[in-house]
């Protein structure tokens, strides 16, 4: 039997406890609802109000924990918005593809003057062809004549609207009957919806921690503390992920949990320890803290072209680099935000790095490691023979970058993202993610700025 797949759009701007009834009432009647926030919209200019990133970190934690209900991220993270008739054939693959409107969508639809009809692209092929999911509220009138010929009409007892819960936020109102707690907790940590700025670092307290332990399971550090903490574990309803090893395992952690949406609160077993607290701080019971301060750190886009000319997508919150895959030295050509930088760079390989993961790779290969919530990423080049004296780049937040190599036969590339092997490449280009974020939580007298201190200026050696 084929399976059924209702695609809900919406701008989810933000979403609130109606989107997340009316997702769990679609997957009574489908098998999966599948989430799809849009991006910007010239028709509805609401969907463009808030960055995306938030607006993506609050769809993954309003429909998380339910059954057969996943969020799809992509108009998001390329800033589009994707046409529900070209949204038919990208799920179509996956089963038959129901999609989910408003009954005032298909009101006067037995004349042909539907919105869907009259305002879609592709709009009078959907509606010939498209199978719909029609919600409407139990009060809606809705006239037989005007539906599809293809749909189902769902009476759905559930009411609200995204624009009164920016209202009242606005007016700093009550919005506990309209927002999911732990998205109503996510709103009012970054001050979202309240006419200014949103914040990217902020304090919390967790006042009943249930947490998610990851370990390192090399590090007998890691092992011997993990008892302290699993005290608080809770695998059902973790709201933090505590994070026991190094700094290589906290970037281990974020790769995999990010999506979680969740705080990553790191105790140093390693070295160093950029990105970890303090064993002595939190050891013994002291396990929160009262305050905790969250920096919410961005992760990187990438995309690697194949031998055969097609580009996949890559998300890290670490760093990607290709390196020659022969004896003779790369050349490069690299762009930066469409423009040609260097025509002609003759290395070993390169590297892009996140802010977070500057002590690693890409302070080995001589570039000054920054603060993890610096707004700003690196680029550098490895054992560099042209230009003379290059060694690394500072990359805006908003910078594109694009290295391609000039000759793929004789000067062959390979490719590696967060240290996973991508093979040969023809091509990579790295930005920002506009979705894809870690919340990284510190102890309030954790020093940042000293732990970087300490590798840019060595101890005096003291001579006898």
């Amino acid at each position: 039997m084929t399976r059924s797949i209702a695609v809900y759009g919406n701008s989810f701007n933000p979403p609130g406890l109606h989107h997340r009834g009316i997702a769990e009432f679609l997957t009574q009647t489908f098998d999966e609802v599948v989430i799809v926030p849009c991006g910007p919209r010239p028709d509805k200019p609401s969907s463009d109000t808030l960055e995306p990133v938030y607006r993506a970190a609050m769809c993954d934690i309003a429909f998380r924990g339910l059954a057969r209900v996943r969020v799809e991220l992509f108009d998001l993270e390329q800033a589009s918005f994707t046409p529900s008739v070209l949204l038919d054939g990208h799920f179509a693959g996956e089963g038959e593809v129901w999609h989910v409107v408003n009954a005032e969508m298909i009101a006067r639809g037995a004349s042909g003057e539907s919105k869907i009809q009259q305002g879609w692209q592709g709009g009078v092929e959907l509606w010939a062809r498209g199978r719909f999911a029609v919600i409407a509220r139990v009060s809606d009138v809705v006239d037989a004549a005007d539906l599809p010929p293809h749909s189902r009409l769902l009476r759905i007892p559930i009411e609200g609207s995204s624009a009164r819960i920016r209202e009242r936020l606005f007016k700093r109102e009550s919005i506990d009957d309209l927002l999911h707690p732990a998205v109503a907790e996510y709103v009012h940590r970054y001050r979202l919806y309240r006419g200014n700025v949103p914040i990217r670092a902020t304090t919390i307290s967790l006042e009943s921690p249930r947490v998610l332990v990851v370990a390192d399971e090399r590090n007998p550090r890691a092992q011997a503390w993990k008892p302290d903490f699993l005290r608080h574990e809770d695998g059902a309803d973790p709201n933090c992920i505590v994070v026991l090893g190094g700094d290589g395992m906290m970037l281990s952690a974020v790769q995999e949990h990010w999506r979680l949406r969740l705080p990553f609160f790191g105790v140093n077993a390693g070295h160093l320890g950029f990105l970890l607290n303090h064993a002595d701080d939190v050891l013994g019971g002291r396990f929160p803290p009262s305050r905790m301060v969250l920096r919410q750190l961005p992760m990187l886009y990438i995309e690697t072209q194949g031998l055969d000319g097609r580009w996949t997508s890559h998300l890290t919150f670490n760093d990607a680099w290709v390196e020659r895959s022969s004896g003779q030295s790369a050349w490069l050509e690299v762009r930066l935000n469409d423009q040609v930088r260097m025509s002609r760079l003759i290395c070993d390989g390169a590297l892009v790095s996140t802010a977070a993961a500057s002590t690693a790779y890409a302070r080995s290969m001589g570039a000054t490691p920054l603060l993890a919530d610096t707004p700003a990423w690196l680029f550098v080049g490895s054992n560099v023979m042209q230009p003379m004296n290059w060694k690394s780049a500072l990359l805006s937040l908003d910078a594109r970058v694009e290295l391609k190599t000039l000759d793929p036969v004789k000067r062959p590339l390979r490719a590696y993202v967060h240290g996973i092997p991508c093979g040969e490449v023809l091509a990579i280009r790295a930005r920002m993610s506009r979705i894809a974020t870690a919340e990284l939580a510190f102890c309030p007298e954790y020093d940042m700025a000293e732990k970087i201190a300490q590798i840019q200026f060595p101890r005096d050696v003291l001579f006898s």
